[in-house]
């Protein structure tokens, strides 16, 4: 089955950068599209940045485009989310998922992913 382990979080301060990691096993990753969501205690989670199979194509969510950049490298089945310039407001937990692509270049809607890590924390200070 699908499992999907994250890394890389940790507290930082406004202003800072993380990278976080995501190795992904148990299915074909290069068949799938893979999302970073993120969740803050009291809110819904939300979607944060997506990639196709090939890694040809990206979708960010407006609160973090131009800071955040999503990438995969499929020989090693492992998916990355580089945080730049981190807000307070960045501070959640931050989940990898996965969903089958309906095509190269086409991801489903952030609502389609169905399968999902553990999380690892990002705490970001003032």
């Amino acid at each position: 089955q699908v499992q999907l382990v994250e890394s890389g979080g940790g507290s930082v301060q406004a202003g800072g950068s993380l990278r976080l990691s995501c190795a992904a096993s148990g299915y074909r990753y290069s068949n799938y599209c893979m999302g970073w969501f993120r969740q803050a205690p009291g809110k819904e989670r939300e979607g944060v940045a997506s990639i196709s199979t090939g890694g040809g194509s990206t979708n960010y969510a407006d609160t973090v485009r131009g800071r955040f950049t999503i990438s995969r490298d499929n020989a090693k089945n492992t998916l990355y989310l580089q945080m730049n310039s981190l807000k307070p407001e960045d501070t959640a937990m931050y989940y990898c998922a996965a969903v089958l692509a309906p095509g190269p270049w086409r991801c489903p809607p952030w609502n389609a992913y169905n399968d999902w890590g553990h999380g690892t924390q990002v705490t970001v200070s003032s």
